[in-house]
């Protein structure tokens, strides 16, 4: 469709050229040494340009009518008028400076010589078709402005195809050109009588069906009216001898002059009337109909054009109400599903939370078997207890961190994996087909490890241990034991107070025994202040002193000496190894409560890190949605950028058919009013 406008543009340049110019232009063409020359010198009755033997013209002649009394004529290269009687050397072929074959010499004659000069018309004689294989820039230099061609043949043979391919060629770029068919040297039939009218019967068929059959320029009757027998050199002559003042016939070549004299004669006739009478037919009525054929032919492409810019505009508003729903769709089915996801991590964190503080209370009731795992030199050097220290530490945390590890990472990986195929799955119907591919960018992680982080090297730093023998039958062992430690505390505080003495009287024997007197009660006193550190000691004595009033210095012996045994057994196997016990006692009991207090820290801290997985994820995955949204956003924009372009060219094709459609109208009004005439 655009190459076509462009093909109208170019015709109608060329219309426009041929209206603006103010004369009627022939051109002859034909083979080398046709008689296109001689043809021309014939209508001018002078012999004007070069002819003879040889190739008589190499370039384009162009006989213009001139208003001084003397000939010249002008060169393309030269503004200068040069004398008439150079265009034998500038044109003829033998001449050894040859001009181009597309050069134009102008050769302005006296319009007084010839009438159809004064009538402005323009005489173009050119090089023959079969010198040259620049037909195209021929026809579009000097031909697209012609009114009518002359095609000079020899009559001497048939019409060649060179000369046919010409006039293709010119009828393909303009419009049903006037074509008039000279068959010069017909003076040569005369030398065969015998065969005249069948030579001519023959040629006239043929250069009929030409113009008919094959150029469709005329009909046929037309055609024939169109198509003679002349012989230009003879016509020449004869002219040139009544300017003489001799009788016509003196420039006869052969028999038979008077018909080809009036053959010539009848040509030039209908040549004029060709030219004067239908000058308003060749100027205006054949561009009229042409421009009638480009104005419907430009109609119909804007209405095309408009037609298909609606149809583009429905499918494109469509695209674009696709584009918005899917658009509007994905961005509510977006915030929905965030908070759906939102609310399954928080139930995916709150669960984790609680298997890892479930699993840790668990791990630090069984921490004295991993404690009892620890086997290393153990001595109560504060160097090499400092070391040791530091060991179990990291033996704990290890431990601890394996456990929680081997208990729980499987479970918790799972969870979240799930998690995350979940959300992929949920976006994924989110996105068209063509961008679900970049999900296999966030796929899961299937190497995700939750982190313990217990640091028992920080938690235990304020361990002190306590490796002070002391006998587990003494009164501080067996009042924490049966009171506790807080108790035990309190009461190792308290310094025994002097106990004043009622005055009693005693109702029984029993009472009577049992209460110690006033002065053993002071003594135990007088002690408890002078040692008020060694309560053993002192409950010792008021014990003792209290058995002895009821039991008897034997069984109190018998007593002493098993305790004292106990005591000396016990002190024996207060060995490296029991005190090790003792220390790993002490430290369970110790880690035991540090590790409570981080238990809530800890659980936090592992359901945190899924968070950030789980979140790290999903944020990624609405990164993907939000670029396929602003994608959207960017095509509804191309869309509507685009419908107001397809808005903009179907209302200028709508105007430029209405356009079309009244410039129509006023050509067929042009037409009816000044191309209407008799044939």
């Amino acid at each position: 469709m655009i190459k076509e406008t462009f093909n109208f543009k170019e015709r109608i340049a060329g219309i426009r050229d041929v209206l603006a110019r103010d004369h009627m232009k022939v051109v002859f063409f034909g083979r080398t040494s046709n008689g296109k020359s001689s043809v021309i010198n014939a209508l001018l009755q002078d012999k004007i340009l070069p002819s003879g033997l040889g190739h008589t013209t190499n370039c384009f002649l162009q006989v213009e009518g001139a208003d001084t009394p003397e000939p010249y004529l002008l060169t393309e290269e030269s503004s200068t008028p040069q004398n008439i009687q150079s265009v034998a050397q500038l044109a003829h072929a033998l001449n050894s400076e040859k001009l181009g074959d597309s050069t134009l010499v102008r050769i302005f004659w006296p319009k007084d010589k010839y009438r159809l000069l004064r009538d402005d018309v323009v005489l173009l004689d050119s090089p023959g078709v079969d010198v040259s294989p620049n037909l195209d820039d021929w026809i579009d230099k000097h031909c697209l402005d012609a009114d009518v061609f002359v095609l000079v043949a020899n009559a001497e043979s048939t019409l060649m195809l060179t000369e046919k391919n010409f006039f293709h060629k010119v009828s393909e770029r303009l419009s049903k050109p006037n074509i008039f068919i000279l068959n010069n040297r017909w003076d040569a039939s005369a030398s065969e009588p015998e065969f005249l009218e069948k030579v001519r019967k023959q040629h006239l068929d043929r250069t009929v069906a030409f113009l008919v059959e094959e150029l469709k320029v005329c009909t046929k009757q037309q055609a024939e009216d169109r198509v003679f027998f002349v012989s230009a050199r003879e016509m020449v002559q004869t002219r040139l001898k009544i300017q003489q003042g001799l009788p016509p016939h003196t420039g006869a070549l052969a028999e038979g002059f008077q018909n080809r004299c009036f053959e010539f004669q009848d040509f030039e006739r209908k040549f004029e009337e060709c030219l004067s009478k239908s000058a308003v037919k060749t100027k205006f009525e054949q561009h009229t109909q042409q421009g009638k054929s480009i104005t419907t032919a430009l109609r119909q492409i804007m209405d095309t054009a408009f037609e298909n810019s609606q149809l583009t505009k429905k499918e494109k508003l469509e695209l674009r109400k696709e584009q918005k729903d899917r658009l509007e769709f994905t961005q509510q089915q977006l915030h929905l599903l965030t908070d759906e996801v939102k609310h399954q991590i928080g139930q995916l964190v709150d669960k984790v939370e609680q298997q890892v503080a479930k699993a840790l209370n668990e791990e630090i009731h069984r921490l004295n078997v991993l404690v009892n795992e620890f086997e290393r030199p153990f001595h109560p050097d504060s160097l090499v207890l400092s070391v040791y220290k530091k060991e179990l530490h990291t033996h704990v945390e290890e431990g601890l961190g394996s456990n929680l590890r081997a208990r729980l990472s499987n479970t918790v990986a799972m969870n979240v994996e799930s998690s995350q195929k979940e959300m992929i799955a949920r976006m994924s119907s989110l996105l068209p087909q063509e961008h679900r591919q970049q999900m296999t960018n966030i796929m899961p992680r299937h190497n995700f490890e939750v982190l313990y982080r217990l640091n028992c090297d920080s938690l235990c730093s304020d361990f002190q241990e306590d490796l002070e023998f002391r006998f587990s039958l003494g009164l501080i062992s067996l009042m924490r034991r049966f009171l506790g430690p807080k108790h035990t505390k309190r009461s190792s505080e308290l310094i025994p107070r002097p106990v004043g003495s009622t005055p009693q009287t005693p109702s029984n024997e029993v009472k009577h025994f049992i209460q110690p007197s006033a002065d053993y009660l002071a003594i135990i006193q007088r002690i408890a202040l002078v040692s008020p550190t060694s309560q053993t000691a002192v409950g010792t004595l008021a014990i003792g002193g209290f058995l002895v009033r009821t039991v008897g210095w034997k069984v109190i012996a018998l007593t002493v000496g098993i305790y004292g045994l106990l005591y000396l057994y016990e002190r024996l196997t207060w060995t490296n190894k029991a005190k090790e016990r003792s220390f790993k006692k002490q430290y369970v009991n110790h880690a035991t409560r540090k590790l409570k207090l981080i238990v809530d820290l800890t659980s936090a801290n592992c359901s945190h890190q899924v968070q950030q997985e789980l979140s790290s994820t999903f944020a990624r995955l609405c990164q993907l949605v939000d670029d396929v949204v602003s994608d959207m956003q960017g095509e509804i924009k191309r869309l509507d950028t685009e419908v107001e372009n397809l808005d903009e060219c179907s209302a200028t094709a709508r105007i430029l058919r209405n356009k079309a459609g009244y410039l129509l109208s006023e050509l067929e009004t042009f037409n009816q009013q000044y191309l209407q005439y008799d044939q």
